[in-house]
């Protein structure tokens, strides 16, 4: 089974990552891992399902930590 693709609009709507939001992370190389479907400026942009979870993940903080 392929894993589910999502554009950024799509991660806006499911998670609440602001489109932009996700444009500075790409450019600033931080949040999650996505797919570039052309090397030009204007590439298709694309999340795996599992890159948004494992980014969320690695941001949760455990109760009781400081």
């Amino acid at each position: 089974m392929t894993e589910e693709l999502l554009t950024p609009k799509q991660v806006e709507a499911e998670y609440g990552f602001r489109v932009q939001r996700l444009a500075q992370w790409r450019w600033m190389g931080l949040g999650p891992d996505y797919i570039k479907t052309t090397p030009t400026k204007c590439g298709r942009i694309l999340y795996r399902r599992s890159a948004i979870e494992r980014h969320l993940e690695a941001q949760t903080i455990t109760g009781g930590a400081r």
